[in-house]
């Protein structure tokens, strides 16, 4: 959310109200249609350059109040016969007229069975803060509702789940209590003074952060499939020993890497990122190679 209101931030104000003018009208007709029928489930996986002979797909889950846009630059990173596909949830860009889920029970059931499809082949999750949770319980549905796991997990800046929050909840504040706590992560002041795009920007977040802060951990037998964790020096929110508590989630190997950057290291340290990444990649792919399809997701040391 802090990158989006910041691009939002340097334009001028003639492009602030044709965005907000572009925002109403998605959210009228989005929600009339929302009302009438469920949303197709190719609303949920944003295909970037669709890719029927990939080999595996990467489902990249974004941090609270962001959307699928915010993994476009990760393309031309990716080894080639690899397909990235954003998440993209309600209450956000293309479905900004859909209301955001508040419970993460409900949104990974309904994730489920619409990422199903996709899974017609071999997958990785990449998470980042809230989706770094979402995509640890989706995983965990996905196994007991179809039997399928991902090849590798990629947790980035979201502490172990098992762990309390240790913030103090803020999604129900108000607004300028909200504005406050916001202010301190950095929020150009500019666009906290701007009514109207605190209007539409403020209720998706605040749905992603109660969300954020309901949530309840349930114990399960760990994943098979192993984990890559990711978090940012200088992030205050979550520090290495949180980071470090994952392990427990999964039987396969586990490594926990610390990235320059702070909470939103994705960012300013996406090179290192992307590299990190595409190595693990590389590497499921090359055991494809060799196993096959049918067995590559049981072979996973």
């Amino acid at each position: 959310m802090k990158d989006v209101i910041k691009r939002v931030a340097a334009l001028p104000p003639d492009k602030q109200a044709m965005l907000l003018r572009q925002l109403k009208q998605t959210v009228n007709l989005q929600t009339s249609n929302s009302l009438s029928a469920h949303p197709p489930l190719d609303k949920w996986v944003v295909r970037y350059r669709p890719n029927e002979q990939a080999r595996l797909r990467l489902f990249c889950f974004p941090y609270a109040g962001g959307g699928a846009s915010l993994f476009r630059a990760w393309l031309d990173a990716l080894p080639p016969e690899v397909e990235l596909c954003g998440i993209q949830l309600p209450g956000r860009e293309s479905r900004l007229g859909e209301p955001a889920y508040t419970r993460i029970v409900p949104l990974v059931e309904a994730l489920a069975g619409a990422i199903v499809p996709y899974l017609d082949r071999p997958f990785a999750f990449y998470g980042h803060s809230m989706g770094a949770l979402v995509s640890f319980e989706l995983a965990r549905q996905l196994r007991r509702t179809y039997d399928k796991l991902p090849v590798s997990m990629y947790i980035a800046a979201y502490r172990a789940p098992q762990l309390p929050n240790p913030n103090i909840k803020i999604h129900h504040l108000p607004e300028e209590m909200f504005k406050v706590v916001l202010r301190a992560d950095g929020i150009p002041e500019g666009i906290l003074q701007n009514q109207e795009l605190m209007q539409a920007m403020l209720p998706t977040l605040r749905a992603d952060l109660e969300l954020c802060d309901n949530y309840e951990y349930k114990e399960e037998l760990p994943l098979v499939c192993p984990f890559l964790i990711f978090g940012g020096q200088k992030d205050v929110r979550v520090n290495p020993a949180d980071l470090d508590l994952w392990r427990v989630h999964s039987s396969a190997p586990y490594r926990l890497s610390i990235l320059p950057g702070s909470h939103f290291f994705l960012h300013s340290a996406q090179d290192l990122l992307l590299t990190a990444i595409a190595q693990d990649l590389e590497m499921r792919l090359n055991m494809l190679e060799h196993t096959g399809m049918a067995d590559a997701q049981t072979m996973l040391a």
